[in-house]
């Protein structure tokens, strides 16, 4: 670990990045060149204290997930990324499709979008970061560890998944979400992740098994509108636009509704609600 290139580094990929480029408001006293300290630890998900001891020479070696969070938080490139990684003693990140870094210009979409549900989802259904509003229409996703990060495993093995659409929808959803995956076995077909998520599923549901073997595919419309069902708000009827990533590894969704509906009454309403929990 060099301390020394390790501070530096995040010094200047910090005082590069302006407020706007994190959907942060600049305010009229502002005197810091590029992001304060405190705003890089609250982007990263740790403490003030704990990222200004690493640009101050001071603290323990950071771990990688702690690497992964302020890779994420400054919007550094895959090879910012890894120089990150060497230069706090770690190996690199192994590069593949399925990876957890989020694109920064997917980054610097989202960070615009702080008033409306939208998240990064990985190719297989694993969310890898959500706006506040997202985390209040559908709970936090980011949670989840193991098989359980995979949407279509909580899907079919796990009940109170399927509590986020109403009862009517769910056997559509359950084609769909089959579907969804084997467009992505298709192409990752000797991912040892996918194959993971795929043999768990053909032996522990009944359900995905019948559907898998019915070779479905390309069954989403997105014209079509998605029921959420919210605990305090109820069904809302959103529109949930798609952007991918430069190499298609990883998916922008966001959530939006007609305006003038119900729907959208209520979607804005989102912003004064706590959030919702993913596994109540």
């Amino acid at each position: 670990m060099d301390r020394a290139q390790l501070a530096d580094f995040l010094r200047t990929r910090r005082e590069a990045l302006q407020p706007e480029d994190v959907g942060l408001p600049r305010g009229s006293r502002r005197r810091t060149a590029g992001l304060r300290r405190e705003e890089v630890a609250a982007l990263c998900g740790m403490s003030p204290d704990y990222y200004s001891r690493i640009e101050q020479q001071r603290g323990p070696q950071p771990s990688e997930p702690m690497l992964a969070a302020i890779a994420r938080g400054l919007h550094l490139s895959l090879d910012e990324r890894d120089h990150l990684f060497r230069t706090a003693g770690h190996s690199t990140p192994t590069r593949s499709l399925r990876t957890d870094h989020v694109n920064p210009g997917i980054m610097r979409i989202l960070d615009r979008l702080d008033d409306t549900p939208a998240q990064v989802v990985s190719l297989l259904g694993e969310t890898l970061v959500q706006t506040r509003p997202a985390v209040a229409l559908l709970g936090d996703e980011t949670v989840f560890t193991g098989l359980d990060r995979c949407l279509a495993y909580r899907w079919f093995t796990d009940p109170r998944a399927r509590r986020i659409h109403p009862e009517a929808d769910h056997a559509r959803h359950s084609r769909i979400i089959t579907s969804e995956l084997r467009a992505v076995y298709s192409r990752l077909g000797d991912d040892p992740r996918v194959n993971e998520v795929l043999d768990a599923l053909l032996e522990r549901s009944e359900e995905f098994a019948a559907l898998w073997h019915a070779h479905e595919v390309s069954l989403r419309r997105p014209e079509e509108p998605k029921r959420i069902q919210h605990p305090e708000l109820g069904v809302l009827e959103l529109h949930c636009q798609v952007l991918f990533d430069h190499d298609q590894a990883q998916v922008l969704l966001v959530y939006t509704a007609t305006p003038g509906t119900e729907s959208h009454d209520k979607l804005r309403m989102l912003s004064v609600l706590g959030e919702r929990s993913a596994q109540a």
